[in-house]
């Protein structure tokens, strides 16, 4: 195999010159690292990963958490981090924490402990303060997406003003009969997610002087088989059966469109339906949506720590770093039938 002081004697700069250029690390002017890694191509050297991380003490490896990995919004941030990730030239470790407590003490605790991963990401975990200070204490950074984390860089999704703009949709549609599908106690642990939704719903309802009736919430699991069966609640009803309904997901909202059907109603004729992430299947159900571009939010997770590993090549931003949404409007909702 070739190495790397071959790659010096090409280049005609000394090893140290051709690991700085090679690795990013240290100062290199652009005339010579395109010198270098030419000369790196026409050799067909590869670095060593090994010989990287004990030169530099990192693993090129970063740490990523997550409470579940069979929803869509999660698989997606991950997606977006690991792309982000390769394109720089590290390896991703996945923990999701479907076992718990128990399982999440353990990955805290031990596997992140270890000089394993470089940085995490903790993707819709609120961390405890003994969580973060032990993994500052040995120097990992860490970036938290989904909410506020003190002391820690995090990316943000304003929940409240998601569900704000979705019932105001509805609103200005003509709806004054609007059902919400939130999530239940179970979801309601890590930011408060379900709970802020349903907030952002009961304040664009007061707005517009419809005060929320307890028998047009119901509560489901971020499924579409939950989402299905609470809209049969919902629409089944013989009397008052609510125009148009907010869920809080878009795979709720997709088995709302389903129940609605299977119910003999035509939406959004009978009901109007939206919900929340612009999941890859909303545009073939035709599903009006508040997307939040989880892929978007990985990628800007994997920017962030990447200037953490690398100070001062980049300007601190704040601690917050709040992250856009969108409506947008398809063909499952409309005005209400005058």
């Amino acid at each position: 195999m070739v190495g790397i002081d071959e790659v010096a004697r090409h280049a005609g700069v000394s090893t140290a010159t051709v690991s700085r250029a090679l690795s990013g690390n240290g100062h290199v002017s652009p005339a010579t690292r395109l010198k270098v890694e030419a000369a790196a191509d026409e050799l067909g050297y590869v670095v060593s990963s090994t010989a990287s991380s004990l030169a530099s003490g990192r693993m090129k490896n970063i740490g990523v958490v997550v409470p579940f990995l069979d929803h869509w919004f999660f698989s997606s941030v991950v997606a977006g981090a690991q792309k982000s990730l390769l394109k720089n030239g590290y390896d991703l470790t996945l923990y999701s924490l479907t076992g718990g407590v128990v399982e999440r003490r353990s990955v805290f605790d031990h596997f992140l402990l270890r000089q394993r991963v470089d940085a995490v990401i903790a993707i819709s975990l609120e961390l405890t303060a003994a969580e973060v200070t032990s993994l500052h204490a040995l120097g990992k950074p860490l970036v938290g997406v989904g909410g506020p984390i003190e002391g820690v860089r995090t990316l943000t999704i304003d929940d409240v003003a998601v569900a704000r703009l979705a019932t105001e949709h509805l609103l200005a549609l003509g709806h004054t009969r609007i059902a919400h599908i939130g999530g239940n106690k179970d979801l309601d642990l890590d930011f408060h997610l379900p709970t802020n939704r349903r907030v952002g719903y009961e304040l664009a309802l007061n707005a517009a002087g419809i005060s929320p009736s307890a028998e047009l919430f119901m509560t489901a699991d971020f499924t579409m088989r939950g989402g299905y069966q609470a809209a049969k609640q919902l629409l089944g009803t013989p009397h008052d059966r609510p125009t148009a309904i907010f869920a809080a997901s878009d795979e709720m909202a997709i088995g709302t469109i389903l129940a609605a059907r299977d119910l003999g109603l035509v939406v959004p004729r009978d009901v109007s339906v939206i919900g929340v992430d612009d999941h890859e299947l909303a545009d073939f159900f035709g599903l009006s949506t508040i997307a939040q571009f989880p892929q978007g939010q990985g990628a800007k997770a994997v920017e962030i720590l990447l200037d953490q590993l690398s100070p001062g090549k980049h300007v601190t931003s704040n601690l917050n770093t709040p992250m856009p949404f969108e409506l947008i409007v398809r063909s499952s909702t409309a005005q209400t039938p005058r």
